[in-house]
């Protein structure tokens, strides 16, 4: 099985920067998008041999999940539970017979922190709701998770302490899903490798790989030695982020 996760910084955009391409090249078994920025009846494009379920926000433009997949889900749910976060069209989760798979666009705490409650909400919603689907069937968790867990995961830590995305209570809560029983899928395949999936469009942060890892597979603790390979594409283009491969 392989899987895969992106962020798009807006699926159209996307499509004229080589996304197609990429999309029938990679051949994913199940393909997660994150901050799809359009509604599904603006789409002028498909993929044949695919099932698509959106998630859009509200607001035109703003933020929206997207999953592709070849295999049909017994069931698809949107938000959490009470279709919580749909608003902002932030999770899908797809269920099969032998697990969850489940991707989401991770609320920004934004400049000065300004979100950070709203962000540390979601944190917490989401991490009881995987963990009491974990306790029916193992779970695939992916997406744009906008934390950078340890220093070694962005290119400037120091300097970004109490930045969105590096401050100390984001990471508390990433950290906190990890103990639920949860694991990092490319720290656990490769504990000591420095790669990013998140460049800012500023200060040339790409060519001079001034990045963040942000962008994740998070799986259930028992199901860990199933993973093959994690595969960080930091040379696919057509967005500030880069795919990321899981083979299992």
């Amino acid at each position: 099985m392989r899987f895969v996760t992106w962020n798009v910084n807006g699926l159209r955009a996307c499509m004229n920067k080589g996304f197609k391409d990429f999309f029938d090249s990679v051949n994913a078994d199940i393909f997660a998008i994150q901050e799809t920025k359009m509604q599904e009846e603006q789409k002028d494009f498909a993929f044949d041999g695919y099932y698509e379920f959106w998630n859009s926000a509200i607001k035109k433009g703003y933020s929206g999940t997207l999953v592709y997949t070849k295999h049909r889900p017994i069931k698809v749910q949107y938000g959490i539970n009470d279709e919580k976060y749909n608003d902002e069209g932030r999770i899908i989760t797809l269920e099969y017979d032998d697990y969850y798979f489940v991707t989401a666009y991770v609320p920004n705490s934004q400049e000065h922190l300004a979100r950070l409650d709203y962000r540390l909400q979601f944190e917490n919603d989401v991490r009881n709701y995987l963990s009491s689907l974990d306790l029916q069937k193992p779970v695939i968790y992916c997406g744009d998770l906008n934390v950078a867990h340890k220093a070694m995961d962005l290119k400037n830590p120091k300097s970004n302490e109490r930045n969105a995305g590096y401050s100390i209570e984001e990471r508390t809560e990433f950290q906190k899903l990890l103990d639920c029983g949860f694991v990092d899928m490319f720290r656990h395949r490769y504990p000591d490798k420095i790669q990013y999936t998140w460049w800012s469009y500023m200060f040339n942060a790409r060519k001079n790989n001034a990045g963040w890892r942000i962008d994740y597979f998070i799986l259930s603790e028992r199901i860990k030695e199933q993973l093959k390979d994690i595969i960080i594409l930091d040379q696919i283009e057509g967005s500030d982020h880069c795919p990321i491969v899981l083979e299992f």
